[in-house]
């Protein structure tokens, strides 16, 4: 049980930490994407550049929560429906500033890509901790 909820705590900051650095990398390397984001004007590639680094920070953050915790099944679930309830009151804010596509795409693959990372996730021996200790 400890696990688990250590698992699910850990893959929020996760996703919350890998989310604001690849938006940080966004600004850097995308031409006018940092010009484009205080009014939020973006341009469909910009577009689907935040649906792809959403959709990696799920994907890794599913795997982070197996591979800590490989036997709660349901934490991925849990973690990504906490993400979708989280994002609904937002997506409901900007909904007139983006396509009804992208809200759709965005909140409709929460749940499915951080189970489908914790799928992914490499195996870890039941029983081994971090590092390669043993429980």
């Amino acid at each position: 049980m400890k696990r688990s909820i250590l698992s699910f705590l850990a893959g929020l900051v996760l996703w919350i930490l890998l989310l604001s650095a690849l938006n940080r990398a966004l600004r850097v390397f995308f031409g006018g994407y940092a010009a484009a984001e205080p009014s939020m004007s973006f341009t469909l590639p910009m577009l689907w550049a935040r649906l792809a680094i959403g959709a990696l920070a799920s994907l890794v953050t599913g795997a982070a929560v197996a591979w800590i915790s490989p036997a709660g099944a349901r934490v991925p679930t849990l973690l990504g429906a906490a993400l979708l309830l989280a994002f609904i009151p937002i997506h409901v804010r900007l909904w007139s500033l983006f396509p009804f596509w992208y809200h759709l795409v965005f909140l409709g693959t929460l749940i499915p890509l951080v189970v489908l990372g914790a799928r992914l996730a490499p195996a870890r021996p039941a029983g081994a901790l971090p590092g390669g200790t043993r429980a």
